[in-house]
């Protein structure tokens, strides 16, 4: 296949190009040329903002939109497209308002929610674009994504703490629950859906929720460490720590299940991903969770 792909130097764009790359097709990526390209590709160089005649004379098997946040980036594409025959949208669960019943499905109303603001109603905005436009589209909804080339910096600060063999300071009692899904299960899933083409049009993904303290000890022993966990309360914010909100949300995956019911365990998803992350950590842009913990809440364990 012929497959365009937006972005391909960052997280999710750069290991869906590896993947179908691997895979055999021809894979175009469309960005700025800032970055190194992945290996195996062909480079379209725009912004996706400023297409001009970019994409002209341009014909492709499948879009793979990965880095689409508002109407303005989804009009636009279509726009200079010249022709495809299947479109896919890499949405978010922010699309979901924190308020809504919950496990969030598919049919679930879109709406504002507080934690994720504006980007999950850009998200809301390039979806209903997109399906305006587009009756086939398919729209996948992922939860926190994880895994090679994560440029969030999420699991690689559980990482970091675990390397330098420091205490790790949780949330309350750690039960709050959180979602993962494996970015190399994001690849195949997309996958599924070009192959497939079910009829079935937007599709939640991800694991079973998983408590903050196992997610950070599965951190840990991918580490080869032992967690010391210190619990916090009563602290103002726990975004000043610890690199999720105060927000447990789960998703409904059934109807991705019934295509892809083998998905990586997170033991071993977070195994893989720390031998990636000691590899290479230049793709992370760290915050600095330690210097706050130091200053604010070491002196009180």
């Amino acid at each position: 296949m012929d497959i365009l792909i937006t972005g391909g130097t960052t997280f999710v764009s750069k290991c869906m190009a590896e993947y179908f790359v691997a895979r055999g097709d021809s894979v175009f990526v469309l960005n700025r040329n800032t970055k190194p390209q992945p290996n195996g590709v062909t480079l379209i160089q725009a912004d996706r903002n400023a297409l001009g005649g970019a994409l002209k004379n341009k014909r492709f098997d499948a879009v793979i939109d990965v880095n689409a946040y508002n109407a303005s980036y989804v009009n636009g594409l279509l726009d200079a497209l010249d022709g495809f025959d299947r479109y896919i949208l890499i949405s978010s669960s922010a699309v979901y308002p924190e308020t809504a019943k919950q496990p969030f499905k598919e049919d679930t109303p879109v709406g504002a929610n507080k934690f994720w603001g504006a980007y999950g109603l850009g998200k809301i905005q390039a979806e209903q674009a997109l399906a305006a436009r587009v009756a086939d589209a398919h729209i996948i909804r992922p939860p926190y994504i994880y895994g090679k080339y994560n440029n969030v910096y999420r699991e690689a600060f559980v990482f970091d703490c675990a390397l330098a063999n420091r205490p790790f300071y949780v949330p309350n009692d750690g039960s709050m629950k959180l979602q993962f899904f494996d970015v190399r299960d994001l690849c195949r899933f997309a996958d599924i859906l070009l192959s497939s083409s079910p009829a079935h049009r937007v599709f939640n993904v991800g694991g079973a929720p998983v408590s903050i303290l196992d997610f950070v000890k599965y951190c840990y022993s991918a580490a080869g460490k032992d967690l010391d966990a210190v619990y916090v309360t009563n602290c103002a914010e726990q975004r000043d720590y610890f690199p999720f909100y105060d927000y447990e949300y789960e998703l409904d995956v059934s109807e991705m299940r019934y295509l892809m019911p083998d998905i990586t365990p997170l033991e071993q998803g977070f195994a893989y991903a720390f031998k990636q992350y000691v590899k290479d950590r230049t793709c992370v842009k760290a915050k600095n969770y330690i210097k706050y913990i130091d200053d604010n809440l070491a002196r009180r364990a």
